[in-house]
């Protein structure tokens, strides 16, 4: 599924380049995600300058694409595509280790593009409307809040988190809620 023309927002250093596909109802003003991206990018400590692009999409291509990357049939409620390994970013709860020195080689002010976060609006709408949201399943909030969760979710993936190993995923949760919570 196409559509929808990018709409860069600069929230310096970052570039959001925020999409919203044709028929999809934006939950959250775009300046408020692209500042969520920022604040996000910022605690995971993404190189600067960067980009990241922000697709707000609906389940029917949640599906496809679920199926075409991660081989599952279904809907999902986001799906990152990192371009980074995880080692470029630094080590955090769960992953010791840290970025290489070369780990960001572009020339002087060059933006590198850190991925993709396509998140599903619908999907936020009913995780909420049926109190099966916050990542967890069993959080009853607003769609705003849980569209807010995916996307940061999301980011964090992009950014090399992840939530595989019970260490990692208690840091990623507790980051999530610290980064919703500073609005």
């Amino acid at each position: 599924m196409a559509g929808g023309d990018p709409r860069s927002i600069y929230r310096p250093p970052w570039r959001i380049d925020l999409t919203v596909r044709p028929g999809v109802r934006i939950l959250v003003p775009g300046s408020v995600l692209a500042a969520l991206v920022a604040r996000i990018l910022e605690a995971a400590g993404a190189p600067a300058p960067a980009s990241l692009a922000l697709i707000l999409s609906d389940d029917a291509e949640l599906s496809l694409l679920n199926e075409e990357h991660m081989g599952a049939e279904g809907p999902t409620d986001v799906l990152s595509f990192p371009l980074l390994a995880p080692e470029a970013f630094p080590p955090h709860p769960g992953r010791p280790g840290g970025p290489r020195p070369d780990a960001f080689p572009r020339p002087p002010g060059a933006r590198v593009h850190l991925g993709d976060v396509v998140v599903s609006v619908e999907r936020a709408r009913m995780q909420a409307a049926i109190g099966q949201g916050g990542q967890t399943g069993d959080v009853a909030w607003d769609a705003r809040d849980e569209l807010r969760l995916l996307v940061a979710h999301g980011v964090l993936h992009v950014c090399g988190w992840d939530h595989a190993e019970p260490a990692e995923g208690a840091a990623m949760r507790a980051l999530e809620q610290e980064l919703l919570a500073a609005r």
